[in-house]
């Protein structure tokens, strides 16, 4: 052995000591539920974009009372807002709200057919964040930090608890719309093992990359070089016991088992006619769909983007366009869990990564109609199944809608509770990185909303 090969040697020896320790204490951590859990598995339903609560959900009389005076000093004035300059006017919602089902929940004429299940949801309405721009927005309600560089919820819940189906992924990610302004980062890995980054399913031809052989490989060949490069795989994590060769290897083999799982469970035309009816025709509605079949299936956390809600002008027709195109949806897969028995055990979470304000923005342009800012201090979200409260409100803002004045939500919280419901402890679950043990909540104050777990 000459010296530059007796060295790399020593390094790759060292390498794998480093690694060895580092596996040690990361395996303190075992995957399982660190108490029973209220739900098994999560649907999550992002608006991109940040829909308007005041609009939907956060029933204002007081707003539409003022609407057009000019606001308060207190909203804007020494307030950093993303878009609207100088003195803004109120804006009260043009929509008419009624109170729904037996627990008079208000929702707006937007949302038609989500007041068929107003008693099977908790609204949260005293949410908060700490960003007003989409991106670090985005990343701070999925990742827990504001910035690349942590793993997405789905990711976490992937690590925490595997999957239920050694045939399917345990995360499956689908977009309708455009991209979210993060991109995939939302349910990237990041330091965790690459085996739970979200699985993206596509929209047009095969749900995933190269599900299908290339002409002329048969099933029996392409096993036969996976079997080959995992011999090789072996004998590299044999040599240098990096942890993300056993990860690389899980991969080949998920991979092809997806080969027949994946096509059977998104062909939707085995489903019966009244249920893909129930749904609707829309990409979201067959987002919905598929999500029912995945989580059904053992898929640990499904996530569904739907883009765009970000309405700075002419709200009236574009808000009425987003909801037109998942109301039916979303309704159905609350109708459709329930009637299947899987509501009680699965989490179904409805959010955008903050609100809309209570003021008016005008941009001066000839024939449009005004919209709604960024407002991260106070912004509504719904959750259903899973073990929350149903037919419920939890917190509540002001009059006007600008701030929370009950019961103030931070994303944190939220992801502290959404763990405890799937039965884990958010400071218990972590991951040795860069010396630290890292968690999805962080080191900040985070607290489980106990008000709202029935």
């Amino acid at each position: 052995m000459n010296r530059r090969n007796f060295l790399s040697a020593g390094a790759l020896s060292l390498g794998a000591l480093s690694f060895n320790n580092s596996l040690r204490a990361d395996a303190q951590y075992v995957p399982g539920t660190h108490f029973p859990a209220k739900a098994k598995r999560v649907i999550f339903m992002h608006m991109v974009g940040g829909p308007s609560q005041l609009d939907l959900f956060d029933y204002k009389p007081e707003l539409i009372k003022y609407d057009d005076k000019l606001a308060p000093d207190h909203m804007f004035k020494g307030k950093r807002l993303a878009f609207i300059k100088g003195h803004p006017k109120l804006m009260g919602t043009p929509y008419k709200f009624e109170q729904c089902g037996q627990s008079g929940q208000w929702i707006s004429d937007r949302m038609p057919h989500l007041k068929k299940v107003a008693d099977e949801l908790c609204f949260v309405k005293s949410m908060c964040t700490e960003d007003f721009n989409h991106g670090p927005a985005q990343l701070a309600f999925h990742t827990g930090l504001n910035r690349n560089g942590n793993p997405g919820i789905g990711s976490w819940m992937s690590y925490a608890l595997g999957s239920e189906n050694k045939n399917l992924p345990p995360y499956v990610v689908m977009v309708s719309g455009k991209m979210p302004g993060a991109g995939s980062a939302l349910w990237n890995n990041a330091f965790l093992p690459s085996v739970h980054q979200g699985v993206e399913l596509r929209s047009t031809g095969d749900p995933i990359l190269f599900l299908n052989n290339p002409n002329g490989m048969t099933k029996a060949h392409r096993s036969k070089i996976i079997a080959g490069i995992n011999r090789l795989n072996q004998k590299k994590y044999d040599h240098v016991s990096d942890p993300e060769i056993l990860t690389r290897m899980a991969q080949y083999d998920l991979a092809e088992r997806m080969q027949s799982s994946v096509p059977e469970i998104s062909d939707l035309s085995t489903e019966p006619e009244h249920i893909r009816k129930m749904y609707g025709n829309s990409q979201f509605a067959r987002h919905c769909l598929l999500a029912r079949r995945l989580v059904e299936k053992g898929v640990r956390f499904v996530e569904l983007f739907n883009a765009d809600w970000d309405h700075h002008l002419n709200l009236d027709k574009r808000l009425g366009s987003n909801c037109k195109e998942i109301d039916q949806a979303q309704t159905a897969l609350i109708m459709d869990l329930k009637q299947r028995g899987l509501l009680e055990d699965t989490l179904v979470v409805w959010a955008g990564e903050f609100g809309r304000t209570p003021l008016k923005e005008t941009r001066g342009g000839k024939n449009e109609n005004g919209g709604r800012d960024h407002h991260k201090e106070a912004f509504t979200i719904w959750m259903a199944g899973g073990g929350v409260k149903k037919g419920t409100s939890y917190g509540a803002t002001d009059e006007l809608g600008y701030d929370v004045v009950d019961k103030k939500a931070h994303v944190r919280d939220l992801h502290a509770t959404m763990m405890h419901l799937m039965g884990l402890d958010h400071e218990k679950v972590s991951f040795r990185f860069k010396g630290l043990d890292q968690r999805l909540t962080g080191v900040e104050e985070s607290h489980i909303m106990k008000g709202i777990i029935a």
